[in-house]
């Protein structure tokens, strides 16, 4: 494989397992007397060190973000989205990934479905409040005890709408933009967001349409992240993405 290697870790480089990789610069090295060439029923033991590609960032989030460096000689498998190796080493810390980042990803990512619950319900506006908190709240403009308040009004005016996309887009701003923790909030965001864009195109029908309509969602999704993590989103963080999903206008 060619390309860039990641893995999201809890702090201090712990696994949400509790494994620790070596300090960064140092080879990781795990199941030393492995004989046997890695397969895909590999990934799921603990055999090998789990990584990632950019591709695939977005089904995973914790609080640290590392490049790393993979030693194919000593085996590799490639699963659906992440791949399994026995040595590897962190090479450098993503910095630009942080709490404020996640948050105002998630954000981003909410407010571009945000008209499909604005359509059906005009005058509710506490889904968009939510937002503003929680962007205000990633830039240490608002209290913690404000963004649980947002959090809870939007989570009430996600049960008061439709069951449908609507639903879907309210839902992951309650739940998810305003979130107590920025890494689930980052993640959950962007699920729904692309969840609720594929049921607006497809409704509940599913098939090509609704598949091209996520797809398209979570590819805005990932150069979204990409952006952010190289820095270059920040500038205009505050003010949001500007086109919405399916070219609707906020």
């Amino acid at each position: 494989m060619t390309g860039t290697y990641y893995k999201f870790t809890d702090a201090d480089r712990r696994t949400n397992g509790g494994f620790q990789w070596s300090p960064v610069g140092e080879w990781t090295e795990i199941g030393k007397r492995a004989r046997r060439t890695l397969t895909e029923a590999s990934l799921c033991t603990r055999q090998v060190l789990h990584v990632t590609d950019a591709e695939h960032l977005l089904a995973w989030s914790r609080a640290e973000l590392y490049e790393v460096e993979v030693d194919e000689s000593r085996g590799i498998v490639v699963g659906r989205d992440k791949i399994g190796v026995r040595r590897a080493r962190l090479t450098r810390r993503v910095e630009a990934w942080n709490e404020r980042t996640a948050r105002l990803f998630a954000a981003d990512c909410v407010e571009r479905v945000l008209p499909l619950f604005e359509k059906e319900r005009p005058n509710d506006k506490r889904p968009r409040e939510a937002i503003a908190v929680a962007r205000r709240f990633a830039n240490g403009e608002a209290t913690r005890e404000e963004l649980a308040a947002a959090w809870a009004a939007a989570r009430d005016a996600a049960w008061d709408a439709a069951r449908a996309a609507a639903w879907d887009a309210a839902w992951a701003a309650a739940w998810d933009a305003a979130w107590a923790a920025a890494w689930d909030a980052a993640w959950d965001a962007a699920r729904a967001a692309a969840r609720a864009a594929a049921w607006a195109a497809a409704g509940a029908a599913a098939g090509a349409v609704w598949d091209a309509a996520r797809a398209a969602e979570t590819a805005w999704q990932r150069e979204r992240l990409a952006q952010y993590l190289s820095g270059a989103a920040l500038d205009d963080a505050l003010l949001g993405p500007r086109e919405s999903a399916g070219g609707m206008k906020p």
